[in-house]
């Protein structure tokens, strides 16, 4: 039995409609969903063509960075929902410590009594054997 190959078919042709759009697709397409907005009213919004609205929300995996503040600008939501990226706290949840207050107080103070301060916990950390913290300058 002869089978014939075509040398054309490489099963890459096209992409076809039940393909997932990419993530930044699926959450652009959500949130112009979420607002009650059509293809043609974000579009315009946008100043896009409607089939550029759909390669963004069907096909694109990379918007660029333009693309990316001029829409979350026009739908009202941070860079950060619309990439679906997730912001954790710096740093551990409930109240701030004590030295974490204290440092809070001394961001407050003018410059030259910050660097007295800075110098002071130099001073310290090098005379306990510490290297004085992320190579800034230490006191004399």
């Amino acid at each position: 039995m002869f089978c014939e190959i075509d040398p054309y078919d490489d099963g890459m042709a096209g992409r076809p409609p039940t393909k997932p759009a990419p993530p930044f697709g699926e959450r652009l397409a959500a949130l112009r969903k979420a607002q009650g907005l059509t293809q043609l009213q974000l579009a315009q919004k946008l100043g896009l063509s409607v089939d550029m609205l759909t390669y963004y929300e069907r096909r694109a995996k990379n918007p660029t960075v333009e693309v990316v503040n001029k829409v979350a600008k026009a739908l009202n939501v941070s860079i950060n929902e619309l990439l679906g990226v997730e912001c954790k706290p710096t740093r551990k949840p409930g109240p701030p410590s004590e030295l974490e207050a204290r440092l809070e107080e001394v961001r407050k103070l003018p410059r030259q009594r910050q660097k007295f301060v800075l110098d002071l916990i130099n001073t310290i950390l090098r005379d306990s054997g510490h290297a004085g913290g992320n190579g800034h300058k230490q006191a004399a």
